[in-house]
């Protein structure tokens, strides 16, 4: 429904605009669907329809349409729904009869000892609340790599963003082990894989140079515990992603000095 309504929303917007409609590229389907991956299963027709509009609407169309967008459509989407229906989108609220945990949740609130026995296992393959795309965590990553092996994605943000996460998460862990999970913990929980293969690499709002794409997906990847540890929100991946969307440009300024110059 997502990926309909944002075609739709391209059409219709880019018609207003008077700009040539190409949605044969499929960039339109792709961000609606990594919308719908970004809400709950039980998200409403009616905010799954507003969410994936928001998406073409201000995550692209105000901005000149696909490529000069400078945050990630999806996320943009995304943030307006977390604004105005928070409720819809809060787990504790709209999942909270259902057995499987939200490991992010009882690491907020209950401390490390409420998930030292999760198995890494089992949240990796799913067995945890969470949007659509953060339980699906190994069809995520061989999708990933898929787009990896296939060369439709450059490696340098998805490994920098996980290295980003780990290393954050580490130490973290190094400084106050009593409170703090590891490293793979925050690997596997959440929108993190999701986030490093499909919503940091972004192509229209991340870095292009090889040095700015390591920057950006370090710093986006740093930000995840950051937001994890001391912000309102269990899981930080789409937060970290919009404010590592906003150092892009200036990422981008960075230069290799040319050969012999100075």
């Amino acid at each position: 429904m997502a990926g309909a309504v944002a075609v739709i929303s391209e059409v219709l917007l880019e018609r207003l605009a008077g700009r040539e409609v190409d949605v044969d590229n499929g960039t339109a389907l792709y961000h609606g669907l990594l919308f719908a991956m970004l809400l709950p299963a039980t998200a409403p027709w009616w905010l799954v329809t507003a969410g994936a509009f928001c998406t073409i609407a201000l995550g692209r169309t105000v901005f000149g349409g696909f490529g000069a967008n400078p945050f990630c459509p999806p996320l943009v989407g995304w943030a307006v729904c977390a604004v105005s229906w928070e409720r819809f989108l809060d787990l504790d609220l709209v999942l909270a009869h259902w057995p499987t945990p939200d490991p992010l949740a009882q690491l907020k609130f209950l401390g490390v000892q409420a998930v030292d026995g999760l198995p890494l296992a089992d949240l990796f393959l799913g067995n945890q609340l969470g949007p659509l795309g953060a339980s699906q965590g190994a069809a995520v990553l061989a999708g990933g790599l898929l787009l990896l092996l296939s060369g439709r994605l450059r490696p340098h943000i998805p490994l920098a963003f996980l290295a980003g996460v780990a290393a954050m998460a580490a130490l973290f862990q190094f400084l106050d082990p009593q409170t703090q999970a590891g490293p793979l913990f925050h690997l596997c929980t959440g929108a993190v894989l999701l986030g490093a293969f499909f919503l940091a690499p972004d192509a229209g709002s991340s870095p292009s140079g090889h040095w700015p794409m390591i920057l950006y997906g370090l710093l986006a990847g740093a930000l995840v515990p950051v937001i994890r540890k001391f912000g309102v929100h269990t899981d930080g991946t789409a937060y970290a992603i919009l404010l590592a969307n906003l150092l892009a440009p200036l990422l981008d300024r960075i230069r290799p000095k040319p050969f012999g110059g100075r």
